[in-house]
């Protein structure tokens, strides 16, 4: 998928589904596909529970959102999240949301703004139900950006249990991802075989909204790839500066 930085984001947050901890980290990614337009949370502030919130929101110049929780063991903050996220697509004034929850409520939300031509970016924990992963343009686990949030102060003592943190939530490169990689190669590559590594990644993106190379413990598409090397040929082609080399993969038969 093509993303343009300079999107218009709304960025909603479901307090009650989002660690406080995760939201530095948060605003760091979506930083990474266009400007925060509008930055809301949902929660009942009334509860000790989120009472946590409160430097994150200020750090981050969220807005919190009261919502009272009317009937015990009823989510209220979705219906509040679901009908500022129709407000805010009416105004015309953002090209995209971010909608930060491990909530499947927020499925059917999704489909309607993509339906109305918005770029939909979801960040949840990987408990997430996957009809809420599939139904967003590009889905992010919020487990892949905590070891960007750890402060310096902090790095040199939490380096060993960070260390292990990171080996818990790092996923194989199993055999369907390796199919999913070579089909979609195959979809896109010239008559020799041969597709640009950028064209790839956006369609593996398409087809699966929560593949991302940090979920397999790399930064980018293409070490991955590099390290199947015995699956795929890999062809670094000079441009006309010599600091650039267009990365182009071909499927080993």
């Amino acid at each position: 998928m093509e993303i343009k930085n300079d999107l218009k984001l709304a960025v909603l947050i479901d307090a009650d589904n989002v660690p406080s901890s995760n939201v530095k980290g948060v605003m760091e990614e979506i930083a990474k596909y266009g400007i925060p337009t509008f930055k809301r949370i949902y929660g009942d502030w009334t509860k000790p529970n989120l009472s946590g919130w409160k430097n994150v929101l200020l750090e981050n110049a969220i807005t919190p959102i009261q919502q009272y929780g009317y009937t015990t063991g009823k989510n209220s903050t979705d219906s509040a999240m679901i009908i500022d996220a129709m407000d805010i697509l009416y105004t015309d004034k953002v090209d995209g949301f971010c909608i930060v929850s491990s909530d499947s409520d927020f499925t059917k939300l999704a489909t309607r703004l993509r339906e109305s031509g918005m770029k939909v970016f979801g960040f949840g924990e990987k408990k997430t139900p996957n009809p809420f992963i599939v139904a967003c343009d590009k889905f992010i686990y919020l487990e892949i950006l905590k070891s960007s949030v750890m402060s310096d102060s902090h790095e040199v003592n939490k380096q060993a249990n960070s260390q292990i943190s990171e080996q818990e939530t790092i996923q194989k490169i199993d055999a369907e991802i390796v199919t999913l990689i070579s089909m979609t190669v195959d979809d896109i590559a010239d008559e020799d075989g041969w597709a640009f590594l950028g064209d790839v990644g956006n369609l593996l993106i398409k087809k699966k909204p929560d593949f991302d190379p940090r979920n397999y413990g790399f930064e980018k598409l293409t070490p991955l790839i590099k390290s199947l090397k015995d699956k795929f040929n890999i062809d670094e082609r000079l441009t006309e500066r010599a600091s650039i080399k267009l990365v182009y993969i071909k499927t080993k038969k």
